[in-house]
């Protein structure tokens, strides 16, 4: 079964950057879309960026020029660099994973996807 562990959370000042890890392990297949989603208390989790096994990338448009969605394979980890952070991106950030068919988009849909982890808190103070 999929594990996902995210790591790098925190509290940052408008403005200032946060790096997301989410280390993956257990066996998913050769295909596959991961993704970070984001839930603020009160609402439902919200797709952020997606990334699938040959690189493709997707963004919500609120963090389009700001976030970048990467992954290292060799360390079965992906990552989100989140830059110029606005107190609006303060959620609980998710990390999210489903094994897939064919290549393409990563849709941010969250009934799309299988595993999830824990989550980790992110705080961007004005």
């Amino acid at each position: 079964e999929m594990q996902l562990v995210e790591s790098g959370g925190g509290a940052v000042q408008s403005g200032g950057s946060l790096r997301l890890s989410c280390e993956a392990s257990g066996h998913m297949g050769s295909r596959y879309c991961m993704a970070w989603f984001r839930r603020v208390p009160g609402s439902g989790r919200e797709g952020v960026a997606g990334i699938d096994s040959d690189g493709i990338t997707n963004y919500a448009d609120s963090v389009k020029g700001r976030f970048t969605i990467s992954q290292d394979k060799a360390r079965s980890t992906v990552y989100l660099q989140m830059n110029s952070l606005k107190p609006e991106d303060t959620a609980m950030y998710y990390c999210a994973a489903v094994a897939t068919t064919s290549p393409g988009v990563c849709l941010l849909w969250e009934t799309l996807f299988g595993f999830w982890g824990q989550g980790i808190q992110v705080i961007v103070s004005s």
